[in-house]
């Protein structure tokens, strides 16, 4: 069924309802166990589900996946993002038609982010330069037959400075072909309202649904707001910075802004809400209980539905599917003895340092997922590098201070990195180019400003590691200190051809390479069980590598394919070493220093 129908039949009910929006994981695993969590969440009610697309098709098959689980193996209707930019007319093409194998009426149409390196880039074949005209080429080709969303933005889009400009072209966009709208986030629903109101006044009737993304913790609230520069009230900010250091309060009142906010947009007429969960569950559950909204819904049923439109082969290829994520999620482990239970990924989601099983790793904080400047932008902060040594320059300068990001990091150095930014000065100028990093804690208290998390009256411990790439010429002394080292030293190593170096093993085996697990963080606290968030393995470097290599190549698109600079970043990329260092030492803070030299 076409979801702007689902949408009219609530109103015209006047039915509050809800939606909820999922990503494809970057793991096997945890795409098996965001199938047991979906098959959960839908018992909640959702009018319908929504999949992202990664830019340029890059999670494609993974989303057409999951679109056709939701579909019609949970029986939910489903919404499939789909991306125009860096998608050439047969890419669109074999999307489309796929979706409409398994069954899915529905695409929301959107450009997606914009090509790295623009200055230098054409429109792909087909002419996909914004979503209308993806909308007006899905109409072309499917006429009715797809039910079509498109992207609305209160604020408007960060990219135009004229918004009176970006609000005729969403206009235009809408009058396309589309059928709905989803909003932008939005945390002030005054804002919503009005911004709705215009949308009214200009002749744009089809449904609009504001979009709601729930706090579930402090790094990835302040990470989205600095990447979207969504607008957020002053009253929030501040009661944000008053509890960023406690895990479950930052929850709670995430939970509280939420159902406030939509009880205001239903006060205000704006029956719906898509809801964003960033593939975690409990804070969204929390929120819908507390409105009595959680299965008053008219969505999917949580059980293997028939008479889908999907065909035969198609079904039994996905209730397959569906036997294996059940058998998988019965035989994860619920205590492995380095991660407590899968209800630590919702207590602490951290990104891609968490659990590469659950279903939300690596939601917010990949290294490199976009380069947020155009070609000018980018040189006037990281200049034009041709050497080695501007390369060190430029990431000393970022550990000093003195730039605020990088290709792999938008943001400033953390608070806690002062205790150890010399030594990262020192790494960087001879070198060794950090990614991430952390101190060794010993015993902080889990109230502690700067290294806290988690329960108060705890305590907080931390190995220290170095995460860093490292050019082809220093790799094998280097590696040859980390190997003299061992098993003081855990460190993982790979290249952009996927060649995998590491000491790590299992406690069942002495094989390197085996399936093993490095803790980084962990906490204890009065009345719990050990708790520890944040953890290398082989799964999760691995999921990453490939990510932290193509920013190089996003760099280089940012300028002529045949310059000087563009030849050196692609021939680095080649060339250097991706490294995971792990001090196991973790009560001799500076011993890992030793390996860099």
């Amino acid at each position: 069924m076409k979801v702007s129908e689902k949408i009219e039949q609530a109103i015209a009910s006047g039915t509050p309802y809800f939606s909820l929006e999922f990503f494809p994981p970057k793991t096997e695993q945890g795409l098996v166990n965001l199938y047991d969590r979906i098959e959960r969440m839908a018992r909640l009610g959702p009018l319908f589900v929504a999949v992202t697309w990664g830019a340029g098709g890059a999670t494609a098959q993974r989303t057409l996946e999951l679109c056709g689980m939701c579909q019609s193996v949970f029986g939910i209707e489903t919404v499939m993002h789909l991306t125009c930019t860096n998608m050439d007319k047969a890419m669109v093409d074999r999307a489309l038609s796929e979706a409409k194998s398994a069954g899915i009426r529905n695409i929301l149409a959107l450009r997606g982010d914009p090509p790295r390196g623009s200055e230098y880039w054409t429109a792909c074949d087909g002419g996909f330069t914004h979503a209308a005209d993806l909308v007006r080429y899905i109409r072309s080709q499917y006429q009715d037959y797809f039910c079509i969303g498109v992207a609305g933005y209160p604020e408007g889009h960060i990219e135009n400075a004229d918004k009176d400009a970006d609000f005729a072209h969403f206009v235009d966009k809408v009058k396309a072909g589309a059928d709905f709208v989803v909003s932008q986030l939005v945390y002030d629903h005054e804002l919503f309202v009005a911004w709705e109101k215009r949308c009214r006044e200009n002749g744009v009737d089809v449904p609009i649904v504001p979009g709601v993304l729930p706090i579930q913790s402090y790094q990835s609230f302040r990470r989205l707001v600095h990447l979207t520069k969504t607008e957020v009230p002053e009253e929030l900010k501040t009661r944000v910075e008053e509890v960023k250091g406690n895990d479950q309060a930052i929850k709670n009142l995430g939970v509280e802004h939420a159902v406030d906010m939509v009880s205001k947009l239903h006060a205000a007429g704006i029956m719906g809400v898509h809801l964003t969960t960033l593939n975690l569950e409990s804070t969204v559950q929390r929120v819908l209980a507390t409105l009595g909204m959680a299965g008053s819904g008219s969505g999917g049923s949580g059980i293997l539905r028939g008479g889908s439109t999907a065909s035969l082969g198609s079904q039994q290829a996905l209730r397959s599917v569906a036997a294996a994520a059940t058998t998988a999620s019965a035989t994860v482990p619920t205590d492995s003895g380095l991660l407590a239970t899968k209800r630590v990924w919702d207590d602490f989601p951290n990104g891609r340092w968490g659990d590469a099983r659950s279903p939300a790793f690596g939601s917010v904080d990949a290294y490199g997922a976009m380069l947020k400047f155009d070609p000018q932008g980018a040189s006037s902060i990281w200049g034009r590098p041709q050497t080695v040594d501007d390369v060190s320059e430029l990431f000393a300068r970022y550990v000093s201070g003195e730039i605020p990001s990088l290709p792999w990091s938008d943001e400033p150095l953390l608070a806690e990195t002062q205790r150890i930014r010399d030594e990262l000065l020192r790494i960087n100028k001879l070198g060794y180019w950090t990614l991430a990093s952390q101190p060794a804690l010993d015993a902080v208290p889990s109230s502690d400003a700067t290294y806290g998390w988690g329960p108060r009256g705890g305590y907080i411990y931390q190995k220290a590691f170095v995460e860093c790439f490292v050019p082809a010429q220093m790799f094998p002394a280097f590696l040859s200190r980390l190997q003299s080292a061992s098993p003081r030293i855990t460190y993982y190593a790979s290249n952009a051809q996927g060649d995998f170096i590491t000491n790590a093993h299992s406690s069942q085996s002495d094989t390197e390479n085996a399936t093993a697990v490095t803790a980084l963080t962990w906490g204890v606290f009065p009345g719990r069980a050990v708790v520890q968030p944040t953890l290398i393995d082989k799964m999760n470097f691995l999921a990453w590598r490939t990510e932290a290599f193509q920013t190089w190549r996003e760099w280089a698109n940012m300028f002529a394919r045949d310059s000087s600079e563009a030849r050196f970043l692609c021939g680095t990329a080649d060339e250097c070493w991706l490294v995971n260092v792990v001090d196991n030492e973790f009560k001799n803070p500076d011993a890992i220093w030793e390996m860099f030299r």
